[in-house]
């Protein structure tokens, strides 16, 4: 029988998915229709990135220093890298370990372009921020969950981890704080990930993206700086979440300098380098002031501090957020599953939260809320639930 699909989708590789636009996007263009929707949904900080870094940027533009770098990045940018992360996580990097990339939803994509090979297995928590997915099966790979639970506060568990290892496990991705629970994976279990990465020989893709944003109480350790560990873990982290510079796209990879000699032709083709102006703005967030930071972290523990008791008295429940800027939150006492009551909230209340099905969660009772509002708005948030509970729950609260 004679195709009518037009030849572009005929021609379309298997690695791109038979499907339509993601159920985020469908609730945000349902949002958009709506008036005075409070966003407790996104991941995107609600600050300014701060004058000097966004000053430094300009400056290099009026400097013409705007050009192409070279792929793996400014050599004064890599080194101030190097040196901040020795000062705050106790990394070992020298410049020649550092690439800097558009982001680090590009160092993913390359970190699985150089290690995954096709029916390689990648072990990784869930939720999660769902890249990881997409980058190991356009490589071929084949993703496999390790679930986290709310009574661990969604740390991840080296049992856990250990049961799901086969013979074609090839990597652990290993994310704290996490997105989307804020969990922070204390240092004894990251000792004890250590143990099963060296035992089982499997390289770990530590994801630290969000790791100077760490409530009182907590403790990060990174990975990298354990005995033996180094040799076989790539460290990931960025600019995005901790100086708000989620639009500035500049991330990087930090690892052996021999494995990272062999990603810097892939990470040329994949954009040539990072923005010039931006890598400028990085050298300048990582050199300058760093108030900005305490700031915004202080903003964020006493917004945590206002949630966490606001949804305990709307009935829900959620585990200890000990880092990053979400809160993980059970709403079965709504009687709804997570999709349905993101729904439901969006057209009764004009709150937009996302359900953790998006982020690979199969329990559908969770959502993702973030604390990226100011206070008066996550206030009005709340309100607005309670004034609305009685429209959006099918059962009172227990």
């Amino acid at each position: 029988m004679e195709t009518t699909q037009p030849m572009l989708m005929r021609a379309l590789a298997a690695r791109i998915k038979d499907e339509d636009v993601s159920y985020r996007t469908r609730l945000l263009e349902r949002a958009a229709k709506l008036t005075d929707v409070i966003a407790m949904g996104r991941g995107d900080p609600d600050f300014h990135t701060p004058r000097h870094i966004a000053e430094a940027a300009k400056k290099a533009i009026d400097e013409n220093q705007h050009h192409y770098t070279l792929p793996a990045g400014m050599p004064q940018l890599r080194s101030a890298i190097a040196d901040h992360l020795a000062s705050d996580f106790g990394l070992d990097y020298g410049q020649d370990e550092i690439i800097v990339t558009a982001g680090t939803q590009e160092a993913v994509m390359l970190c699985m372009l150089a290690l995954v090979n096709p029916g390689d297995e990648v072990l990784m928590p869930r939720p999660r921020f769902t890249t990881y997915d997409t980058a190991v099966e356009m490589c071929g790979g084949v993703p496999v969950s390790v679930p986290t639970f709310e009574h661990d506060d969604f740390a991840l568990m080296p049992a856990e981890i250990e049961k799901r290892i086969t013979p074609r496990t090839r990597a652990l991705v290993l994310v704290t704080p996490n997105n989307p629970t804020g969990a922070v994976t204390p240092p004894d279990r990251i000792r004890e990930i250590a143990d099963i990465a060296r035992r089982h020989d499997i390289v770990v893709l530590s994801d630290e993206i969000y790791a100077k944003l760490i409530f009182e109480g907590s403790e990060h350790l990174s990975i990298a700086t354990l005995p033996g560990m180094k040799d076989r873990t790539i460290t990931l982290n960025g600019f995005s979440k901790t100086y708000a510079m989620t639009g500035w796209r500049i991330g990087y990879i930090a690892a052996p300098a021999p494995f990272i000699r062999k990603l810097i032709e892939p990470r040329h083709t994949l954009s040539i380098n990072a923005s010039t102006p931006s890598q400028w703005a990085a050298l300048a967030a990582l050199t300058g002031p760093q108030e900005p930071i305490q700031e915004m972290l202080r903003a964020y523990a006493e917004r945590r501090a206002f949630m966490l008791p606001a949804l305990r008295d709307l009935g829900f429940t959620c585990g200890n957020p000990a880092g990053a800027f979400y809160v993980y939150t059970n709403v079965e006492a709504s009687g709804l599953s997570a999709p349905r009551f993101c729904e439901r909230l969006l057209d009764e209340a004009r709150v937009l939260v996302f359900p953790g099905t998006l982020f690979g969660d199969t329990d559908d009772r969770y959502i993702r809320l973030s604390l990226l509002q100011p206070m008066e708005r996550m206030r009005e948030a709340i309100d607005r639930i309670k004034a609305a509970r009685d429209r959006i729950f099918v059962r009172p609260k227990a």
